[in-house]
């Protein structure tokens, strides 16, 4: 089966316009080609996409359903002109938690007085890439180690870890916590995106664990009271929760903060994306 584009977009064109003729015009080309191209498309399909009567072409059931289809592909393979042909200027970040934490901000306003000719835009998407490995953005900001095979990277900063617990908790009186003492407590883990895994611990000492899929669900769980989490710096201020708390772990190994990108097609605006956020993170 071979179904051009330019095939969907005379099928549309003929159902929009309301005659082959019309249709033609609206297209560039001659009426023949306008029959020629809607019978190739049947005959890929091998089906009747169009009922052509004296006064009106009206599509079958089954050429309303193909229409419909044919609409987005067109509205889909349109944006992805525009994005191959509109250069770079546009950048597109992603992260799967909190993005930059309390200098997401900063980030936003500073690179929109430093780079204007370049719009930025925030994404999340919940996975360990940061929407990277799916094509979502441009640059992602993750908090796990990058597939050095596909990804290429920097570190950016270095975030405390803190742990979460509700808000009516014991633990809240304290100032901060260790990790042995966490050990004791069920600990709920985000298996696709987090940054925290039980190697925090020894084998020996390692939490009872539960798992979530994503930010939302594991700060709801945390709410609750069952379980306590381990997160990063950023989680606390991009993450305000009514009935959740956040105290420091004292005794637990910062996280690196990485920027990455496609080894091998990085965006032009990567190395000023690299140097604001690495400013910002060093003040």
């Amino acid at each position: 089966m071979d179904v051009e584009l330019r095939q969907l977009r005379c099928l549309v064109a003929i159902v929009d316009e309301g005659t082959f003729t019309d249709a033609a015009g609206a297209l560039g080309v001659s009426q023949a080609a306008v029959s020629r191209t809607l019978a190739a498309l049947e005959s890929a399909l091998g089906v009747r996409l169009l009922r052509r009567t004296s006064r009106e072409v009206v599509p079958t059931a089954v050429g309303g359903r193909v229409i419909t289809r044919a609409r987005r592909l067109l509205a889909e393979a349109g944006d992805l002109v525009r994005e191959a042909t509109s250069g770079h200027s546009a950048l597109r970040i992603g992260y799967a938690w909190s993005a930059m934490g309390r200098h997401t901000v900063a980030f936003q306003r500073r690179w929109a007085v430093l780079h204007q000719d370049v719009e930025l835009h925030m994404v999340r998407t919940n996975s360990a890439t940061g929407g990277l490995a799916e094509g979502a953005c441009d640059l992602a900001v993750t908090r796990t180690e990058p597939d050095r095979r596909r990804f290429d990277g920097v570190i950016v900063g270095l975030e405390r870890r803190y742990c979460a617990m509700a808000s009516d908790d014991p633990w809240v009186r304290r100032r901060s916590l260790r990790l042995a003492e966490i050990a004791d407590r069920r600990l709920v883990i985000d298996r696709r995106s987090g940054t925290t895994t039980t190697d925090l611990w020894p084998p020996d000492g390692r939490p009872e664990v539960e798992y979530t899929q994503d930010v939302d669900d594991w700060l709801t769980v945390i709410a609750t009271g069952r379980c306590v989490g381990v997160t990063a710096e950023s989680t606390v201020a991009q993450y305000p929760r009514p009935g959740v708390t956040f105290r420091a772990v004292r005794d637990a190994t910062p996280i690196p903060v990485r920027l990455i990108w496609w080894r091998d097609d990085p965006h032009p605006s990567t190395r000023a994306a690299v140097a604001l956020l690495t400013e910002l993170y060093r003040t």
